[in-house]
């Protein structure tokens, strides 16, 4: 489609007057290649022309996901639809809903914005055919997107994102897409996924929670949660808490960047809480925060990740460990596989992204014959609910948070206590993450190539070895993989392009025999880790 076209056919005048108004320049740069599925679906900034989020694009993909849907025999099936509070969520979701309607579909379209955890919980719960979610999840402010559930509530992989994109292509202008009002529903569905995900408690006693959403929309559900799950004393940050698509308290809203849980902590230590909690907008991550001999600190993903899946799997009834599955993903520690296995129970290793892990007892990649009970990801995504949420869900992952520390509480130790019990038993594990913000996917790209074409063969002083995940047997994944060991200390790397954001990722793990010299190793491995750090840096 030409510009013009596209201009002519914007039933948006105000994008459509945005793209008339820019240079040669721009409209090439523009028009040169449209939004692509990424993470389960789009995610862009909110502005006109294809390369972005806008109404023109939401209609076009809307109709390209009615269509199939109608090829894969779902045709007249139920869809939900919801939102979250971002620049456009709200006309994009009413947009979605009323051209699958038109194109036949039974939609359920939430009212009000809602966490992207209820979306995924009604598609299972209801037994749709899809499900379709209006978020950019814990992207900057001016973004937005539209992410994709099929398969029980399961986010959308190959080859399904590449039909919706090809369909995409070949859909017609936007403003003759049909259209069908559709009134809001399904309120009902939020009063069952709060009683259910208050459910994941597996013990008793109450912990004081300091708690922020970070201006999402993940506020009122996760208090009415935590409240149903007997967790009453709730302190929550009130800067914070009204969902804002301008985020003003944060430069970024994800719960990860440096300085974006200062405001939580505060209060932590302020109302001398048990456990900080802070939610990325959308609410299907989960940040924990714990107090320790240095004053209030964020746990790292890798180190949440741990001590639920280790917590989950001691909480299992008699005989079930056996066919239980717990995954975690490539770019996160490798210590869960040791915890599965010192439970009996048995672990996979996925690719990135929860569209993977929620796939982790099925074929071909996950183990047939059990079921999953858990998976993580370094990223402070957790799945504690896998029968009613498969995806991440902060909410969920809040609310089995707050019961592991009132357990260890009563147990006479702490949060930090249980690591290092972990570390005694598992070996010292020491994790990071380092980013680099690059200007768009080519220089990711251009990163990439370099790398393959002339692999490091020493990191930190040690030998590695590489191993392309583009290139190997079953799913493959832009990401290479650096290992080696020396001393009874082992170093591990994994580089990829971010799928969500213009960066590209690096994720360090320096690992250390069990040992009660907990102390010791870890000092070590941290020393190990830095020069990771320098290493990676370079490139």
């Amino acid at each position: 489609m030409t510009p013009d076209e596209w201009i002519a056919h914007d039933p948006d005048p105000v994008t459509a007057a945005e793209v008339a108004g820019w240079d040669a320049a721009e409209l090439a740069e523009r028009f040169a290649a449209p939004l692509r599925f990424g993470t389960a679906g789009l995610r862009g900034p909110v502005r006109g022309g294809p390369d972005a989020m806008n109404l023109a694009v939401v209609l076009r993909a809307s109709w390209a996901v009615a269509q199939v849907l109608v090829a894969h025999r779902r045709a007249g099936s139920t869809v939900v639809v919801g939102r979250d509070a971002r620049h456009g969520s709200e006309d994009f979701a009413m947009a979605t809903a009323e051209v699958l309607a038109a194109a036949g579909f039974s939609v359920l379209r939430l009212p009000d914005p809602l966490p992207t955890p209820v979306v995924a919980f009604a598609v299972r719960e209801t037994g749709a055919a899809a499900g379709i979610q209006i978020t950019a999840s814990h992207n900057p402010a001016a973004d937005n997107g539209y992410k994709v559930y099929f398969d029980g509530g399961i986010q959308i992989i190959s080859p399904i994102d590449a039909e919706i994109e090809a369909a995409m292509a070949a859909a017609p202008p936007a403003d003759q897409i049909p259209r069908r009002p559709v009134p809001p529903g399904g309120g009902e569905l939020l009063a069952r996924y709060i009683g259910r995900a208050a459910m994941v408690r597996r013990y008793r006693g109450q912990v004081r929670v300091a708690l922020t959403p970070l201006h999402g929309v993940g506020g009122a559900t996760a208090v009415a949660v935590l409240r149903a799950a007997g967790f009453t004393d709730i302190h929550t940050v009130p800067s914070q808490f009204d969902p804002d698509p301008d985020f003003p308290t944060v430069t970024f809203p994800n719960p990860e960047e440096p300085g974006a849980a200062d405001a939580l902590l505060a209060l932590a230590a302020a109302v001398d809480a048990d456990i900080a909690i802070a939610l990325d907008p959308d609410a299907d991550r989960c940040a924990v925060g714990i107090c320790g001999p240095d004053g209030w600190r964020m746990l790292t993903g890798n180190e949440t990740g741990w001590l639920l899946g280790d917590y989950l799997l001691s909480r299992l009834p008699a005989g079930r460990a056996a066919g239980a599955v717990v995954a975690s993903s490539v770019v996160s520690s490798q210590m869960l596989a040791d915890i599965a296995q010192r439970h009996g129970a048995h672990h996979v290793e996925t690719l990135t992204g929860f569209k993977w892990l929620a796939r982790a007892d099925m074929p071909p990649i996950g183990r047939q014959g059990a079921a999953l009970v858990y998976a993580y990801e370094e990223a402070i995504g957790y799945c504690v609910d896998p029968d009613a949420v498969r995806d991440k869900d902060g909410i969920s992952a809040a609310v089995l948070a707050c019961d592991l520390v009132a357990a260890l509480r009563d147990r006479g130790t702490s949060v930090l206590g249980e690591l290092d019990e972990l570390a005694r038993r598992h070996g010292v594990h020491v994790t990071d993450a380092v980013s680099r913000r690059v200007a768009d996917i080519d220089e990711a790209a251009e990163v990439m190539t370099r790398l393959r074409a002339a692999p490091p063969r020493l990191l930190a002083g040690f030998t590695v070895t590489a191993t392309d995940l583009l290139h190997r047997c079953g799913p493959t994944t832009d990401a290479l993989q650096f290992t080696g060991e020396r001393d009874g200390t082992s170093v591990r790397v994994v580089v990829r392009p971010s799928g969500t954001e213009p960066k590209l990722k690096c994720y360090l793990e320096v690992s250390r025999a069990p040992s009660d010299d907990v102390t010791g190793n870890r000092a070590q491995a941290s020393r190990v880790c830095a020069a990771l750090e320098d290493a990676v840096r370079a490139w």
